[in-house]
């Protein structure tokens, strides 16, 4: 493996205060990213740090939307950890073609879109214009390990 400033995206994360981490853990039966092609999809991503959740419960009622926000960044953070560990290099992201976020909500939240632009800022000031995306933000009952968001990731490389 690289050391975390190997790559220009890995010392752009460095700029930013972070470092990759080591992929989490699949929580169930399933690879946390698999390719096909030139593409990379990756599982959903829960913001997991150090293999905990630091925040769990529904988005408008035990945890803020700001929380929440922060949340999907970390999970954003540890979809770049699964796409490095599938392709070996961040810099052969050609682009972030598409991000799904799923927000666990109380039935009165409708502030998904704000709780998934943690993830697309985050990917947007890492990648500049290769982590702009296509994407969808989601309200569900409930995620794994109650959870307050997740985060999917599609990215091409070369």
């Amino acid at each position: 493996m690289q050391e975390a400033t190997s790559s220009r995206v890995e010392a752009r994360l460095a700029e930013l205060g972070h470092t990759l981490p080591g992929v989490a853990k699949p929580v169930a039966a399933y690879l946390p990213a698999v390719t096909t092609g030139n593409y990379v999809y990756t599982s959903g991503q829960l913001p997991l740090i150090n293999g905990e959740l630091s925040v769990v419960g529904k988005v408008g009622a035990e945890v803020s939307a700001e929380e929440a926000k922060a949340q999907a960044q970390v999970a954003a953070l540890n979809a770049l950890a699964a796409i490095k560990a599938e392709i070996g290099d961040l810099d052969r992201i050609k682009r972030i073609v598409k991000v799904v976020g799923f927000v666990s909500s109380d039935p009165s939240f409708t502030g998904q879109p704000g709780v998934i632009n943690g993830a697309s800022e985050f990917l947007g000031a890492v990648l500049g214009d290769a982590g702009l995306h296509s994407r969808s933000a989601v309200g569900v009952a409930v995620l794994p390990l109650d959870a307050p968001v997740e985060v999917e990731v599609i990215a091409e490389f070369e």
